[in-house]
């Protein structure tokens, strides 16, 4: 017997932000720090072009690298997209899909975020699938109808031996970034039940029992380890605070010190 920890899974993305220099040392950063490996996952989403330049610096470290988007074809005459194999090749291991951004500014649809999932985790990837309402949504009690129907098309077609490759991020549309409101982790906790919840019925118990469904509505240090305290939050996804390695490292540091290892058979 050994003792093997439950991992809590923190992800920075970087969205449209940084330079080539500065996200160099911004990924150099948060490897030098990171003593928690162990206990905690960590992953860098840098925007397309510095992948290849981040990649170099995560590799042979514990921090994975993962990409913000790609286009569901393997390849084709898709000017400016990115395919999953492009991403593969260049060492991704995880990928972002349906995040409030591109639903609310790009008009994303459930079924078009459908086939990048699917395509994503039949080439290999994990994905990252974002869910979340609106302030008017939630206002309107309509919390749940949208986080089933997202969840729904999210995830339909999606094969039981690939779920081990599928992640939640719940995104709250109304607390991100300048929103003006707050969701409080007692709010967290409960979309994150009825997440799994419903994952259940799409799928049996076990497999939403495994499913890591992380928190994404403006994370920061100071309240990081309120959200991942609560029961149900397996790790955050965060966006502004990620491109500050000293707040990021907090963040990662909350994480650690709110991980139990529980004991499992030696391999």
């Amino acid at each position: 017997m050994k003792p093997k920890p439950h991992q809590k899974f923190v992800a920075g993305n970087w969205k449209m932000h940084t330079d080539a220099a500065r996200a160099r040392l911004l990924a150099k950063s948060v490897v030098d720090e990171m003593s928690m490996e162990q206990y905690v996952r960590v992953a860098l989403f840098p925007p397309f072009p510095y992948l290849v330049s981040v990649g170099e610096i995560l590799k042979g470290s514990h921090v994975a690298l993962g990409a913000q988007n790609l286009y569901p074809e393997r390849q084709g005459a898709f000017t400016v997209e990115v395919s999953p194999t492009m991403l593969l090749e260049l060492g991704c291991k995880y990928v972002i899909l349906g995040h409030s951004e591109r639903r609310q500014k790009l008009d994303e649809s459930d079924a078009f975020i459908n086939r990048k999932v699917r395509i994503a985790l039949a080439m290999g990837l994990h994905v990252i699938l974002c869910i979340g309402e609106t302030l008017e949504q939630r206002e309107a009690g309509e919390t749940k109808g949208i986080l089933d129907q997202q969840l729904n098309e999210g995830v339909k077609g999606v094969t039981a031996e690939t779920l081990p490759r599928l992640g939640i991020a719940y995104e709250p549309v109304w607390a991100i970034g300048a929103a003006g409101h707050h969701a409080t982790p007692e709010q967290a906790e409960e979309s994150h039940g009825l997440i799994r919840q419903h994952f259940a019925k799409i799928f049996d118990e076990e497999s939403a029992r495994s499913l890591v469904i992380q928190y994404g509505g403006s994370v920061k240090p100071a309240n990081a380890a309120s959200l991942l305290g609560r029961p149900g939050i397996d790790g955050v996804l965060v966006g502004g605070a990620s491109l500050d390695a000293d707040q990021f490292i907090s963040i990662i540091q909350a994480a650690f010190e709110r991980t139990k290892p529980i004991w499992v058979e030696a391999a």
